[in-house]
């Protein structure tokens, strides 16, 4: 059976000869229903805060669990983050390897294009030389027989002793500058 304050408060008890004093025991009744009722109204406030404390450890758990779910998701969004960085990092490195390729093999193919024209040109000049030496020991050859001749049979023969008609001076530059202009490739 529950005992209430009010229970102990209308609790009372038979008379008897020597009995105990009834204001003695009816103050003391009146005191334990008073502390009684008290403990009753703390019981109840610890009811009460336990259930907000529950709650309120509840309301903790479910942030708890949402914090973690939320850091997880951050987790494996950094992570795809990073690792699509990282392919994309990949990604640009093998484009700028591939254009530096292409560029150097552009550079080299230049390269042995006007290494090859070089070529081209010496031996165009080479053989430009071997001409003009042959036209000037021609000349000088022409000289040494003007001065042993003498100058009575230059004036009547028109082929300066070449042994050919007059020299077309034109043709032979235009022969010149034609050899000596480079063919593009």
């Amino acid at each position: 059976m529950k005992l209430t304050p009010l229970d102990i408060k209308k609790q009372e008890f038979k008379k008897v000869m020597r009995g105990y004093d009834p204001v003695e025991v009816d103050t003391f009744m009146d005191m334990l229903a008073n502390e009684f009722e008290e403990v009753l109204k703390q019981q109840k406030e610890m009811r009460d805060r336990s259930i907000e404390i529950d709650t309120q450890l509840k309301d903790y758990k479910q942030i708890e669990k949402t914090l973690q779910q939320t850091l997880l998701q951050a987790q494996e969004v950094t992570g795809r983050t990073y690792e699509s960085a990282r392919k994309e990092a990949e990604l640009i490195v093998k484009d700028a390897e591939g254009r530096a390729a292409r560029i150097v093999e552009q550079a080299n193919s230049e390269l042995v294009r006007i290494n090859k024209e070089l070529s081209e040109l010496r031996i165009r000049r080479e053989s430009l030389i071997g001409r003009m030496r042959v036209l000037l020991s021609a000349e000088l050859d022409l000289l040494k027989t003007l001065d042993s001749e003498g100058a009575q049979r230059l004036t009547t023969d028109h082929s300066l002793g070449t042994g050919k008609q007059n020299l077309d001076v034109e043709s032979i530059m235009t022969t010149i500058n034609n050899d000596a202009t480079p063919q593009s490739h």
